[in-house]
């Protein structure tokens, strides 16, 4: 059981909200709370053991958290690898559920999960606070999503725990895939009824150069407008407005108005210039960019002893050096110095 220590009680004290040097708000914060993960999909790990970072007591995510909300964080969510394997995670959700952002409302608690423990987490993890899910998921069809996962009957299990979140009002529930030509852009069309079918809102992402081998290339991107093409051929489809600056996927919604659609398009057609997240690393480093060269040891710091109001201003300093954009597809780009799978999604 996670018990709070004095640095996580009472109020928070007064401090700026955070910006970047290009006047972007931020108010998202991606958490990691281990790279451990049960799955071995094809698009994100070479099938071999990798490296592993170290991972942060439960307590220090909290202190570390509790203070990116002093600073005008409003949405967490909790990542991985796969965060269902970290002990103490109910626990941890329930620490989080008691905090309030600086206008006194609670946090909007989110997390990304791949779905295979969740038959059993759902509950619990909606009883201690968590608003709701999203669930990597990359082929409706058994064969093809284990031949991705490379993990013999995971469909069904994942589908289990799907259902398992809906039924916890864990909602709405969003179901992440990451398409590849050729690999799995034969599900496009299954996916967009599978919406339907199961009340969930179905996110396509681009394929980006995120991959701990070297798989990526353009050719292999799906791109929005294919997509959005495809659907409509069989389900009419209509553009929904954004619900908020800075979201990731442009939604679209079927003409008979039930269900969802998103599309998350890094690659073609970039959101950079209203990004409002930042990241922090299992072991502790802020990444102010998915493709960020360089990391920032904010644990380090706390580790040595620093107090809360350094450790802000170093915060406020790193935030203020973010990137502008990516450059994926540019000349000279270079991949992150670490896969998906050790920043945390």
């Amino acid at each position: 059981m996670v018990t709070a220590s004095p640095i996580l009680s009472g109020p928070f004290a007064p401090a700026a909200r955070l910006t970047d040097s290009y006047g972007r708000v931020i108010h998202d914060l991606r958490v990691s709370i281990t790279d451990r993960c049960n799955y071995k999909c094809v698009y994100c790990r070479t099938g071999e053991a990798g490296p592993q970072y170290p991972e942060l007591a439960i307590d220090e995510y909290l202190r570390l958290i509790r203070l990116f909300v002093s600073l005008g964080i409003t949405k967490v969510r909790l990542t991985g690898g796969e965060p269902l394997l970290r002990r103490s995670l109910v626990d941890l959700v329930r620490e989080l559920a008691n905090l309030r952002t600086l206008t006194g409302e609670p946090l909007d608690l989110a997390l990304t999960t791949n779905g295979h423990l969740l038959d059993s987490l759902a509950a619990p993890l909606k009883a201690a606070g968590l608003n709701r899910v999203t669930v990597s998921m990359d082929a409706v069809d058994a064969p093809t999503f284990e031949r991705i996962t490379r993990i013999p009957g995971s469909f069904q299990t994942v589908l289990g725990g799907v259902r398992a979140a809906r039924a916890a009002g864990l909602t709405p529930l969003k179901i992440n895939c990451v398409l590849l030509r050729g690999f799995n852009d034969d599900q496009i069309e299954s996916f967009a009824h599978f919406a339907r079918q199961e009340d969930v809102v179905v996110r396509f992402i681009e394929f980006m150069p995120l991959e701990e081998g070297r798989l990526w290339s353009p050719e292999i991107v799906v791109p929005l407008r294919e997509i959005v093409k495809r659907i409509g051929r069989v389900l009419p489809l209509v553009e929904l407005p954004p619900r908020e600056a800075g979201e990731t996927a442009r939604r679209y919604g079927f003409t008979d108005g039930r269900g969802e659609i998103g599309i998350i398009a890094p690659v073609t057609q970039a959101f950079c210039g209203a990004c409002s997240r930042v990241r922090l690393t299992s072991d502790g480093k802020i990444r102010t960019c998915l493709f960020s060269q360089v990391e920032h040891d904010l644990y380090g710091r706390l580790r040595a002893g620093e107090s809360d109001q350094d450790l802000r201003d170093y915060i406020h300093r790193t935030v203020q050096g973010k990137e502008a954009r990516h450059h994926i597809g540019e000349p000279g780009f270079l991949k992150p110095s670490r896969s998906m799978v050790h920043i945390g999604g």
